[in-house]
């Protein structure tokens, strides 16, 4: 059996926009109706969803079903002995957040690979679990360097003091720009919207291209969302699924039981990371 290409990275590299969706029900049923969905990609969050390891292992088994939506994981910090246990896991691609120093990005990179041969790889420990299909992969410890994919969350201004450096890091294969830490870092709490930091997010989109990597980010607006990959993000997700479902059942709810009252325009101030 052949080590599996990770064909979003592939996309990364290649500009292809990959539109993506959020999952942090915590669950393997409705991460599999997602997946059925059509999205490019499904970021499980194990930050701020209640994700264990064995909540991980479900939801990414429910979505291997359906290889056109790639499986990403966001680790709740950037530990390398958890990095180790989510790779072994299976997942190919990583979303690590608060990094704010190329120095953190290098470890991460370094935590993500296995040693080499040739001295140039990092500290990953060896045993690849399900991730090498128990060693079904011959090959895997040789090739996965290769095709895990790390994208770094910068959501801070320390983050964007040092943004030229973090997405030079080599290894590193996204930027992913959280508009609800960036905006309150300075000082527009509750609202990423807010002109300053628009205009440091798209700041922070240029300078991420000039490094030759891919940026992304989160927004359930659609008009933003729209307009981010005009500037040049590469993974952008539209929405969160546990908004989409709140949203919903609040606006069905309405419906029926106040049915004289205008509907009300979505508030999607609170939803993005």
């Amino acid at each position: 059996m052949q080590t599996p290409v990770n064909t979003f990275k592939q996309a990364l590299y290649e500009r292809r926009p990959q539109i993506g969706l959020w999952l942090g029900l915590a669950n393997a049923y409705t991460a599999e109706i997602c997946a059925g969905a059509g999205f490019d990609w499904l970021l499980v969050d194990g930050e701020h969803s209640p994700n264990g390891l064995q909540d991980l292992l479900a939801q990414f088994q429910a979505i291997a079903a359906y290889p056109g939506s790639h499986a990403i994981a966001r680790v709740p910090v950037g530990d390398t002995a958890l990095i180790k246990q989510y790779l072994d896991l299976g997942v190919q691609t990583l979303l690590v957040p608060m990094v704010d120093t190329p120095e953190q990005a290098a470890q991460l990179v370094q935590a993500c690979r296995y040693p080499q041969d040739d001295g140039q790889g990092g500290v990953r420990g060896m045993a690849g679990g399900r991730a090498s299909r128990w060693g079904r992969y011959p090959n895997y410890t040789k090739e996965a360097n290769a095709q895990v994919g790390l994208l770094v969350q910068a959501e801070t201004r320390t983050a964007l003091d040092n943004l030229d450096a973090i997405a030079a890091t080599p290894g590193v294969d996204g930027v992913f720009i959280g508009p609800a830490d960036l905006s309150a870092s300075l000082g527009h709490v509750g609202n990423p919207g807010h002109p300053e930091v628009q205009a440091a997010i798209e700041d922070a989109f240029a300078r991420i291209l000039k490094a030759g990597k891919a940026p992304g980010i989160l927004t359930p607006d659609e008009t933003l969302a729209r307009h981010y990959l005009t500037l040049g993000a590469v993974f952008v997700a539209v929405g969160l699924d546990t908004s989409i479902l709140a949203r919903q059942t609040s606006a069905l709810a309405a419906k029926f039981k106040n049915p004289a009252a205008p509907a009300a325009p979505p508030d999607l101030r609170g939803s993005v990371y």
